[in-house]
């Protein structure tokens, strides 16, 4: 496939993804006075048609493996972060989760209303001792309801054979909520990386790895999350890159 049409498909994505959202937004906004649930349900409406659109432009689908992993309840999934599609995904692949993001993006109109009244959990950079128990108060309301928390543990998108450090907050939620933690690598970053306008076609794949139980000393538990993480996360990407699943086709 020439860069050209790369290009362009990815044009058509763009421009049929904001139109579609805010059409959507718009006939959807009185939705916002309607219990979460409701809101949840049009938002992962909202994901699907944006996930379908991206299969129909860029040829880019996904699959997700390992979901025998993952226990009944509530639990904190830790996922490694690459790209602006996880951040979408994640609510269509997962029942009624609470995503820990920035509290900027609450002031999007209308997408970060959603956010907000879809009971996801709002932290400000910077706020340190504060932002941590904003974090962990917020976590500890939505696994009460059942629900279970997803965070990035690097707290921001990190190209595909990068690392950054992971920061105090997953340690956080692993201490005081008691629950065991799911790790999750992806190689999302080879189809859509981070503000690149182009996006690939293939599979992206995420993959559900086994759960660290509760009980672990800080760096026990750091050291683990961080191995199976980076190394599931260096195999999908060396597959994908060996087997050509992100060649251009």
């Amino acid at each position: 496939m020439s860069g050209f049409t790369l290009w362009f498909r990815s044009l058509c994505f763009n421009v049929g993804w904001y139109a579609g959202s805010v059409a959507i937004a718009v006939v959807g906004t009185p939705i916002l006075l309607l219990p979460r649930s409701a809101v949840v349900a049009w938002a992962r409406v909202w994901i699907a048609f944006v996930l379908w659109w991206l299969r129909v432009t860029c040829r880019l689908n996904h699959r997700v493996v390992g979901r025998e992993n993952l226990p009944e309840g509530p639990v904190v999934i830790a996922c490694k972060h690459q790209s602006t599609w996880e951040t979408l995904a994640f609510t269509l692949l997962f029942d009624d989760i609470a995503i820990v993001l920035k509290r900027e993006l609450l002031f999007i109109p209308v997408v970060g209303w959603a956010m907000a009244r879809a009971g996801n959990i709002a932290v400000s950079r910077g706020e340190g001792a504060s932002a941590l128990r904003g974090l962990v108060r917020q976590a500890k309301a939505a696994a009460a309801e059942g629900r279970s928390i997803v965070i990035f543990p690097e707290g921001t998108r990190v190209a595909p054979g990068d690392q950054r450090p992971y920061q105090v907050g997953i340690a956080a939620l692993y201490r005081q909520l008691g629950l065991p933690v799911v790790p999750v690598a992806l190689d999302s970053g080879l189809f859509w990386g981070r503000r690149k306008f182009v996006k690939r076609p293939g599979s992206i794949t995420l993959e559900v790895l086994p759960p660290i139980p509760p009980g672990l000393d800080r760096h026990a538990f750091m050291t683990t999350l961080r191995e199976r993480i980076e190394t599931a996360t260096a195999r999908l990407v060396d597959k994908a890159v060996s087997t050509g699943t992100k060649k251009e086709r």
